[in-house]
């Protein structure tokens, strides 16, 4: 293949108009390259396919001779993410267009055999043993977490990026968003699948972007056309409904969490969601992620009282923007709600640059730059302690502990979509869009997203699989117990040899 054309070829994907086009140019980029017989064989260093093979080849074995107590067994041997290596980040960045063949049918197998399972009716495996089987498997195989970065108004790329992820229904359901990335956690958040449809139809999108552009620009304030505080306040009410934490996580399914940093010194952030604070309105939570300090007020949160009625949560607590110390919460996440794998849809452009270099260097120089990125950490910290001593230091050591929070956290998941380009001048980060930009922010969102479908569609088809098996349970009426715990007799044993 002459360079020429394969820089064709990636000059044209760079600027396909739907996912569509650009999956045919990149199956056409793999077959020129020589990529697509790449996928085809399984041989490879960077994942242990003979493991991968045998365990696929045993499971197929299994559904075919109908041993279905042997099939349970098999699955309760463990169903891992990254088995053999095959989740490595190296492995799916080859082709254009997927990663080893082996590796996409494994996973298709494990989400058949689990279909097949749910759906058995059978003596030997009664419901409460598949229930509890399924809520098992859940638990330790864990789910994906979506982290949407702040940015200012290059947030609008995290609709490019939600809207390609649902579109091929791989959204995941937990979701966290801070500053720019909490505006649009808490679109998303209060959104039905069928909503999101009517949200992301080309038309409609067209017309919210329409309705935004006249807001910011209605009240844009400042110098630099900052976009005015009731600009913001306006965008928020608009887009987003009066509703609790806990009532759109009944309505819509979604578990979004909102990131919020404290106003004043020694006290921590805050990580909100239905299950830390249900009762605060997702509306104050998005308006105190996005008070960006220096730039807007800081924020009192509101919640719903045992009356239903609104009032003020920790009244004698203010919030700032929650990208200064939580941008992308994973252990927060983890730790909630179980997820092991995340997606980060990073715009902020106080670390963009940094981590595109990084991400572009050697491992010599980028283990380099981490390391003068941790001294640097561990210099602000220790600034910290030393200025708290000095009593009219205060407004000093506020800036100094900023800037260390945002140094201080980690911006990268396991799969990173990554602005590209801002499309902006920088100094219009807080400032109001015209309607093409914003549309172009999106549309490099959803560009930007392309590329990592396979890998995606690779690590979450088994959890979209079993969380569609529990809902269906759920849905036929109320579950045995052993559903909800581990059976006392622990998992199936096979029978005889044929599981062995």
């Amino acid at each position: 293949m002459s360079r020429m054309k394969k820089r064709s070829l990636e000059r044209q994907m760079a600027a396909a108009g739907t996912y569509e086009e650009w999956r045919d140019l990149a199956h056409e980029h793999d077959a020129a390259t020589g990529m697509d017989r790449w996928r085809t064989r399984d041989h490879t260093r960077l994942y242990d396919y003979e493991a991968i093979r045998e365990r696929l080849d045993r499971l197929r074995a299994l559904r075919i001779q109908g041993d279905d107590i042997g099939l349970l067994f098999a699955l309760n041997e463990g169903i891992h993410g990254n088995m053999g290596g095959m989740g490595s980040a190296k492995l799916h960045g080859r082709a254009q267009s997927g990663t080893k063949k082996l590796v996409e049918a494994y996973v298709d197998e494990i989400v058949d055999a689990l279909e097949y399972l749910a759906n058995l009716e059978s003596d030997e495996i009664d419901d409460a043993e598949k229930i509890d089987f399924f809520f098992r498997v859940n638990h330790c195989f864990g789910r994906t977490a979506l982290m949407l970065s702040g940015g200012g108004t290059l947030g609008f790329h995290h609709v490019g990026v939600v809207k390609a992820l649902h579109e091929q229904r791989m959204l995941p359901r937990v979701i966290s968003g801070a500053s720019a990335g909490s505006l649009i956690a808490g679109i998303i958040g209060t959104k039905t699948d069928a909503e999101l449809d009517a949200f992301f139809d080309a038309e409609s999108l067209a017309e919210e972007a329409n309705e935004d552009t006249g807001i910011m620009a209605r009240t844009a304030e400042g110098p630099a056309g900052t976009i005015g505080v009731d600009s913001v306040r306006q965008m928020i009410e608009r887009m987003i409904p009066n509703e609790t934490f806990q009532e759109a996580y009944a309505r819509t399914g979604r578990q979004i969490s909102i990131s919020v940093a404290p106003a004043e010194l020694h006290q921590t952030s805050r990580l909100l969601n239905a299950i830390t604070s249900p009762n605060v309105y997702i509306r104050t939570a998005v308006q105190a992620s996005c008070a960006v300090p220096g730039v807007y007020p800081p924020v009192t949160l509101y919640g719903k009282n045992v009356h239903g009625e609104s009032q003020p949560y920790l009244p004698s607590r203010r919030w700032i923007d929650g990208s200064m110390s939580d941008d992308l919460p994973a252990k927060r996440l983890a730790r909630l709600y179980g997820t092991n794998h995340t997606i980060v849809s990073l715009v902020n452009p106080v670390v963009l640059p940094f981590v595109r270099r990084v991400s572009e260097m050697n491992p010599f120089a980028s283990g380099v730059a981490r390391l003068g990125l941790e001294f640097t950490r561990e210099f602000l910290n220790f600034q910290r302690h030393q200025l708290a001593q000095i009593p009219r230091a205060n407004a000093l050591n506020t800036v100094v502990a900023g800037i260390h929070g945002l140094i201080g956290q980690t911006y990268s998941g396991d799969i990173n979509i990554i602005a590209t380009s801002p499309f902006i001048d920088p100094r219009r980060y807080l400032g109001a869009l015209s309607e093409d930009e914003m549309m172009n922010l999106i549309q490099s969102g959803e560009r930007a997203t392309w590329p990592h479908l396979n890998s995606i569609d690779i690590a979450t088809k088994i959890s979209r699989a079993l969380d569609t098996i529990l809902e269906r349970y759920e849905r036929a009426g109320p579950m045995p117990r052993s559903g909800r715990r581990r059976s006392k007799r622990g998992p199936r044993a096979a029978k005889g040899s044929q599981a062995a």
